[in-house]
């Protein structure tokens, strides 16, 4: 089993300085790692706060109050805009990206590309010359070098490959 930095550190064999080049560590850090290892072993290296609740976590039900209060107030706003409103009219301050998440979530918000929609494609014609296309515009495009382009037409029957 290759030997860990830790090892040879409490052995003695390795300076703090060559430890923290070698972790990528700061002197003071690998000091302290080794003061840790050396009272408590391996498990006194894991991270303290591990298995605890975060400092920053909302309280329980504010998500279901809140986009409660949007379905019922707020539906046609966008998450930006009801972020903006919930702290002013009802005093719950929420980021806006944590109530575009919830709102999606319960089906009040669809993204930009969700929204798309597709329009159906044109189906072709069952006999020649039954698409007429016209085109054309009033406005002196050309300005004083050549005529409006005024409305013309193009038939299917035009378009065939002779």
């Amino acid at each position: 089993m290759p030997s860990t930095p830790s090892k040879p550190c409490v052995a003695g064999r390795l300076t703090s300085d060559s430890a923290s080049l070698l972790l990528d560590l700061s002197v003071r850090q690998i000091q302290r790692l080794l003061s840790r290892y050396k009272d408590g072993g391996g498990p006194a290296l894991i991270h303290r706060a591990r298995g605890k609740e975060s400092n920053y976590q909302l309280k329980p039900g504010l998500q279901t109050y809140a986009t409660e209060l949007v379905r019922q107030n707020y539906r046609d706003f966008g998450p930006t805009l009801a972020a903006e409103a919930l702290p002013e009219r009802h005093e719950i301050q929420l980021s806006r990206e944590t109530l575009r998440k919830w709102m999606i979530e319960a089906g009040l918000w669809t993204s930009r590309k969700q929204r798309r929609v597709f329009h159906q494609p044109r189906l072709r014609r069952k006999r020649l010359g039954e698409l007429i296309q016209i085109d054309g515009s009033e406005h002196r495009w050309f300005e004083d070098r050549g005529e409006p382009c005024l409305p013309c037409w193009s038939s299917s029957t035009m378009l065939q490959a002779v």
